[in-house]
This record gives C-alpha cells, structure tokens and sequence, in this order.
C-alpha cells in the first residue's frame, strides 16, 4: 500500500527540485529548449507542491501515458485525470508539506526529450496519521507542441529508498 501511496502521489503531483533545476549537466545543446524543459520542470513542482490536479493534467499530452508500479497504464488525459481525482477523493484534507525534484540528463532530438528525476514528497494526511514520506526515481518522456511549451508524453515511475537513489549526474 505504501509503494501504491508512493506512486499515486507523485502522479497526482506529476507526478521536476524544490527549485526545480537540472542536477547534472545535460546533453542539451539548444538553450532554448533547454530552458523550455526547465520551466516545465518548475511548472511540474508547482503542480506537485500544491497537489493541483488541473495544474497537473494541463502538463500532459491528450494521449500521454503514465506507467506506475502494479498499475495498468493509465492512457491520455482523461484516465489520468479520472486516477488523480479517485486519489485525492480517497485523501481528503491532505497537502504537501515538502516535495523535491532533481532532474538530470537531459536529452533532446528536434520537438523530443527525455530526462530521468528523483522525488522526496512528505504529505501530510489525516491528523490521527503519519505522514506519508516516499522516494522515488523516474523517466520522463517530453514532447514540444506547436505552441513551443514541453509536455509529458510518458513517464514511468519506481519508488527507491533514500540510500538506493541513484547519485546525480556530475
């Protein structure tokens, strides 16, 4: 339950660093779509900090598809959307007390980029709870729109504890 907690939890948040920045050195050679990937990243913490759900389908592409452990592949907006929305109805009153993004390797090919993040979230439940405190680790599928702004296409999510996180790149 925890790790299936873990994982609706960052997708409802999908759920980029608490300053939402690169942690290693990406093999981007265009600023521009570089600093269009960094402010998807912000925009993806913001969500996720504030548990907004419309924030958070408004990063998706209509036919995204979210993979996340012992779950079937949740297909496009509208079954993310209806995911996100079963969650929070099943958690009322809880909220985000911290939640951290480092994303790293980023790698683009025209209107195309990938890159792979760690998360720390600590999110407050019911007062007579615990909070939950997850980790994980996942690969991030972006596509740049006619609009120019950068959208989850696929993502993949794997919960880690704290020691089995991967360094981040230099």
């Amino acid at each position: 339950m925890r790790t299936r907690l873990g994982a609706v939890l960052l997708l409802g948040a999908c759920l980029g660093a608490a300053g939402a920045g690169n942690a290693g050195n990406a093999a981007v050679t265009n600023p521009t779509a570089r600093a269009g990937i960094e402010a998807f990243n912000r925009a993806l913490s913001e969500a996720t900090t504030h548990m907004d759900n419309a924030a958070t389908i408004a990063l998706w592409e209509a036919d995204g598809v979210s993979l996340l452990p012992s779950t079937r592949p949740l297909v496009g907006r509208k079954a993310i959307a209806a995911f996100l929305d079963a969650v929070t109805a099943r958690l009322p009153g809880a909220r985000m007390a911290k939640f951290e993004l480092r994303c790293a390797d980023i790698e683009t090919s025209g209107d195309w980029a990938s890159e792979w993040c760690q998360e720390h979230q600590v999110v407050l439940l019911a007062p007579d709870k615990p909070p939950f405190d997850g980790q994980g680790v996942m690969l991030l599928v972006l596509h740049r729109g006619t609009d120019g702004k950068w959208r989850l296409k696929r993502e993949m999510w794997s919960p880690a504890a704290a020691a089995d996180q991967p360094a981040a790149a230099p």
